[in-house]
């Protein structure tokens, strides 16, 4: 089951950590429907502005279990949408959410964390999409995101080999922003991204997490008119007039989060 760090007094920023260390946090179903009712809780909670996710030093996550997709038949698989429920967080979560991940992300693992808005990593995290080694194929949007994050050449090598890399080359590919030397490097790093991060207007950091989603979904034209669409909606926040008046007397603002 997820696991919730205790946060500071003053934060707006919280994490979940996977909490399967037997199983190297592996990913079934009801890990996955915990992590989603926590990421309900968080969307819903008006103090938490920004949300990490992690797993343990040695995992962030090795992958699915496969004892139980092991015995599932084409039939059950696809009626109850199995692994469906895993992408949950890219709708529920309008909040920015970074994932921390160190040791082994492979598989499920890796697509959960190319979920995240932001990926951190140590250099030494492994990660990779090995499911052709087990007769099968990405099935939580690894084929889609890894593409979008590394190209399609690379990630056609990465998916067809079944080969893992780690956190050096996914920082240099563009899967992972950024890449540590040591696991408290990268949480220290990571906690203090979501606190910058909480520490901006919601409305305005909201937008912003949508206009760069909608990049990958629309044509250049498109992208940029629907960004000049929000652009414009945000003069209507109260946000924007108090940012731009602090500016203007050089002072802090105090955001409403309206």
């Amino acid at each position: 089951m997820p696991n919730f760090p205790p946060q500071g007094p003053h934060t707006n920023s919280h994490a979940v950590t996977l909490n399967r260390l037997k199983a190297l946090n592996a990913l079934n179903t009801p890990l996955i429907n915990e992590l989603n009712a926590a990421l309900l809780e968080f969307e819903s909670h008006p103090e938490i502005h920004a949300v990490v996710l992690t797993g343990s030093e040695r995992a962030f996550s090795a992958g699915s279990d496969i004892k139980e997709m092991a015995p599932l038949t084409f039939s059950q698989a696809y009626t109850t949408s199995f692994i469906e429920s895993w992408s949950n967080l890219t709708t529920i979560l309008t909040k920015p959410l970074i994932a921390a991940v160190s040791g082994y992300a492979l598989g499920g693992g890796c697509e959960l964390a190319l979920m995240a808005d932001i990926l951190y990593c140590t250099k030494t995290a492994n990660f990779g999409q090995p499911e052709v080694k087990l007769g099968t194929i990405p099935g939580a949007g690894g084929s889609q995101r890894l593409t979008r994050a590394v190209g399609k050449a690379r990630a056609m090598d990465l998916i067809l080999t079944g080969r893992n890399f780690d956190g050096v080359e996914a920082e240099q590919w563009g899967a992972a922003a950024r890449a540590f030397d040591t696991w408290g490097d990268l949480m220290d790093g990571t906690l203090r991204t979501a606190e910058s991060i909480a520490s901006y207007s919601m409305v305005a950091v909201k937008a912003a997490k949508k206009v760069v989603n909608k990049s990958q979904e629309l044509p250049l034209r498109e992208g940029v008119e629907y960004e000049r669409k929000l652009f414009h909606a945000l003069f209507g926040s109260q946000d924007q007039k108090i940012g731009m008046k602090a500016f203007m007397n050089k002072t802090n603002p105090v955001w409403l989060h309206q």
